[in-house]
């Protein structure tokens, strides 16, 4: 009887801090509208935000990123809507930044060419998964990624390859080992609010700890939560 009891406060608990959430998103929905609203090219977009693609509150802080920063360079993990928020704001003001995107489905890639113009300034690279092991556990990983990005950007957003448990979205780590004191950058970690990305988040400020890179760090949370990872000349963009 106790053990039932237990079962169905435990339940009720979940059920109400899904509703926070819940409420959480609307809130960053509003919020997020708010910050587009002047740029037709982008209320006119058509987007399909959450469940795989980012939510409310990682598209605010992606559109107060691009439009507040204006970064020349980006990298991209993972081919979708928000490579279409990101090419939008390349062809309406961002005309000299140059935008990679790693996918690691070549037919994903031709689909979404079909339906959905790119920017001459994007390059789609493809790099198929593999498993590699962090720590004891297996993870999923972008082939031959070290060959083919092979220098710096300023904005990394992070949300591919597909998660895995633990240590999920690694190539960010691998990337950031070759990071140097002086460097400056943004990085957007998407699902922060899952296990394996919380592992790989752990991993990726010890690194750049080591190297001295001095950081700030802000969490925005909705259905799903994105971490923020910022060096000095960004640092704002911690407290949007």
């Amino acid at each position: 009887m106790i053990q039932k009891i237990k079962n169905i406060f435990r339940g009720k608990q979940n059920l109400q801090k899904e509703i926070i959430l819940q409420n959480k998103e609307l809130e960053w929905a509003h919020i997020y509208h708010d910050s587009i609203r002047g740029k037709k090219w982008l209320e006119e977009l058509p987007l399909n935000i959450g469940r795989w693609a980012g939510n409310y509150s990682f598209f605010y802080v992606l559109n107060r990123v691009l439009n507040d920063y204006k970064p020349k360079s980006i990298l991209e993990f993972g081919l979708g809507e928000s490579s279409k928020f990101v090419m939008s704001f390349i062809d309406n003001t961002l005309f000299e930044t140059k935008h990679i995107i790693i996918e690691q489905n070549e037919k994903w890639k031709d689909a979404f060419k079909l339906n959905n113009k790119v920017s001459n300034n994007t390059l789609i690279k493809v790099c198929p998964l593999e498993k590699i092991e962090v720590k004891g556990y297996k993870t999923n990983s972008y082939k031959n990624l070290d060959s083919e990005i092979q220098e710096k950007f300023d904005l990394y957003i992070v949300d591919g390859p597909f998660g895995s448990e633990r240590f999920s979205r690694y190539d960010i780590v691998k990337l950031a080992e070759n990071f140097k004191l002086n460097d400056e950058f943004i990085i957007l970690l998407d699902d922060f609010n899952r296990l394996g990305e919380q592992d790989t988040a752990k991993e990726l400020l010890q690194i750049l700890k080591e190297k001295n890179i001095k950081i700030y760090t802000e969490t925005y949370i909705g259905i799903k939560t994105v971490l923020v990872i910022v060096t000095e000349k960004y640092r704002y963009a911690s407290s949007l």
